[in-house]
């Protein structure tokens, strides 16, 4: 399934029914009076989060949804059958922003959120709602309300705890598959990684925790070359970053400073997330390199780099065991947020 992460469309909610005009006429019954039946109102625009999606694919070929009009009102008091409403299912994760791709209107972060994007006219009422003492037989009814219709971005931002950044052949992918039931495509090129994978890591039972690795940046990422910065809102909603370094380049500090670069002009506090860098495949490097390549690497990340191989395991579960502690320590944080101050004067 091809990977789709943003997309434009356009919504709108139904129109309501007209109200009817009528009048009672049967057999024996001399003053029938009114009895025109109100319009059924017309359908809204609804957007819900569901599990099982991970892409806006669905989007891509289709960008027009319509919510149903409301049936005109009918006589003998009829009214008419609301619209059909539309509900626009979408993988947890997506925000919802105006055609100015900057104004947000939503964010459905988690399953089962559903939130009303657009609603629908109200039916028109019929005649024998205007009947009384002095207008005994109206003979007018309302018109159905217009429904409302906008042009909506819908971005998809993946739930995770962990990102991995780097520059391309990094090994984030390789760290990906080792750690994870995922199965990324690995190769000796740059930019194997297309699109984002994510992976569940499993320390124990109830050490659990979603990754997320994303295409790598290179010089100017943040301009549009290569793949762009576009991938990063994937990992905006992460806890911790794992940076990785390609321990066999030459100059690890200029390739650290680069990725670094990139995180701060594309801004949305990626930069302000805790980080754990890590000089990967020091399986194909010899002792005396491995502390060179080291120290040049913590003289300009200001703290001590951990040493691993994806492709060996070495030093792995030491970098998972630190990411896993950033992620616990803000699900506390959330949780005791929902969870609000305990009253004063209480105490468990």
């Amino acid at each position: 399934m091809k990977f789709l992460d943003q997309c434009k469309i356009y919504i709108r909610s139904g129109n309501g029914g007209g109200g009817a005009v009528s009048f009672r006429r049967e057999k024996y019954i001399e003053y029938g009076g009114p009895d025109g039946g109100d319009g059924g109102r017309g359908g809204d625009v609804w957007i819900e989060a569901v599990d099982g999606l991970n892409t806006l694919i669905d989007y891509r070929y289709q960008q027009h949804f319509k919510a149903g009009t409301g049936e005109h009102g009918m006589g003998r008091n009829r009214h008419g059958a609301a619209g059909e409403d539309v509900v626009l299912k979408v993988p947890v994760g997506t925000e919802v922003l105006d055609e100015d791709k900057e104004t947000l209107i939503a964010d459905l972060d988690h399953a089962g959120q559903r939130i009303l994007l657009l609603k629908g006219g109200n039916g028109g009422w019929g005649n024998d709602r205007f009947k009384g003492p002095v207008n005994q037989a109206p003979r007018h009814a309302n018109p159905g309300q217009p429904g409302e219709e906008r042009a909506i971005w819908l971005r998809l931002k993946l739930i995770a705890d962990v990102g991995l950044v780097g520059l391309p052949n990094a090994g984030k992918s390789t760290f990906l598959a080792a750690v994870s039931a995922a199965k990324p495509k690995i190769a000796d090129y740059p930019f194997t990684t297309l699109a984002p994978n994510l992976g569940v890591v499993d320390l124990s039972p109830n050490e659990r925790f979603v990754i997320a690795d994303i295409p790598g940046l290179i010089e100017g990422a943040s301009e549009g070359a290569g793949l762009g910065t576009r991938f990063l809102g994937h990992v905006e909603r992460t806890a911790v970053l794992i940076h990785l370094v390609d321990g066999t380049q030459e100059d690890v500090a200029g390739a650290y400073t680069t990725v670094r670069q990139e995180l701060e002009a594309y801004g949305a506090g990626l930069t302000d997330k805790p980080e754990i860098v890590a000089l990967n495949k020091i399986d194909a490097l010899d002792e005396a390199t491995r502390t060179e390549r080291a120290a040049e690497l913590k003289a300009v990340c200001g703290t001590e780099p951990r040493l691993i191989s994806g492709v060996s395991g070495q030093n792995v579960t030491e970098v998972l065991r630190a990411a896993w502690n950033q992620v616990r320590e803000r699900r506390a944080a959330e949780k005791a947020e929902a969870e609000g101050p305990a009253p004063e004067g209480w105490t468990p």
